[in-house]
């Protein structure tokens, strides 16, 4: 791996890393290769090697497997942005929260239902990320990305993401989302900060964020609300080894300390038998799972 240390330094390449360090569950088996990448520039470069790679971004939307990742995972850290009128272009790598912070200061609002979702940028476009009634696809113009097979830059705009519900194109294709442009609004800076702050209280009272997790666990299903189901189930608060149905929100599996990524599929897969027993409903996973 000699080539990769060439090209980031030592520092930013790391062995038999383990994933429960870099993923919000605090839980996976180790990577054969940690990478952190900090420009586009650096990044073709690792392409180019030809060698087996997985992109994590905060690691806040998944859940990796207790034998962990073979090759090359890359984390991409770049916080490269340039905003034009109440436009921004923001690389992939950016937290949404210090981008929501970036956006408060230039007084730019639409952002603000991301300002508290623990991912990156590039994470909430592979997923479609959502509250408060508002989706990526709502402000997203277009997206820059490496198509890996062919190792090209390819641009969508518009409906070419083909956003849904926690779902777009990217989770079809192998490719890594370089950057994005925003279309937003001018805003008032304090009208802004208001609505971040009750965002933000709203989550603190009702999401159990004093735990690790993935946020919410399960996709929502039309005509039903996921979590009231769990609840109705009985299962707020089960566990099977240290993953437990939150108490506080049944929709999210919380670690309670000791938690397996076992014992957290273990759980989904409880969840998903009873619920369908009880209602006839199928849910599933919105986390992504990985590994081996």
């Amino acid at each position: 791996m000699n080539e990769l240390e060439d090209i980031l330094g030592k520092e930013n390449v790391l062995y038999n890393e383990p994933m429960s360090k870099h993923t919000t569950f605090k839980v996976g088996g180790i990577a054969d290769v940690f990478a952190i990448v900090d420009t586009q520039e650096k990044l073709e470069k690792i392409i180019k090697l030809n060698k087996k790679i997985t992109i994590v971004g905060n690691g806040s939307n998944l859940l990796v497997k207790d034998k962990g990742i073979r090759g090359i995972v890359i984390k991409y850290t770049s916080k490269d942005f340039n905003i034009e009128g109440t436009n921004i272009t923001v690389s992939s790598g950016m937290t949404n929260t210090r981008l929501a912070n970036i956006l408060l200061k230039n007084e730019l609002t639409g952002f603000e239902f991301a300002s508290g979702i623990p991912g990156t940028i590039g994470g909430s476009l592979v997923m479609n990320a959502g509250a408060y009634g508002k989706e990526m696809k709502d402000i997203v113009l277009k997206t820059e990305y490496i198509n890996l097979d062919k190792k090209e830059i390819k641009t969508l705009t518009g409906q070419e993401h083909e956003f849904s519900y926690r779902k777009s194109k990217f989770q079809n294709l192998n490719c890594f989302i370089l950057k994005t442009t925003l279309k937003l609004e001018q805003g008032k800076y304090e009208q802004i900060k208001n609505t971040m702050e009750e965002y933000a209280k709203k989550r603190n009272d009702n999401q159990p964020i004093e735990f690790s997790s993935a946020g919410s666990t399960f996709k929502r299903i039309d005509g039903y609300i996921t979590a009231k189901l769990i609840d109705e189930a009985g299962l707020k608060g089960y566990k099977i080894g240290g993953a437990e149905i939150s108490k506080k929100h049944a929709g999210f599996i919380i670690n309670s300390g000791n938690a397996t990524a076992k014992d957290i599929m273990d759980l989904i897969e409880h969840v998903e038998k009873v619920v369908y027993e009880k209602n006839n409903v199928k849910i599933e996973p919105e986390i992504k799972i990985i590994g081996e």
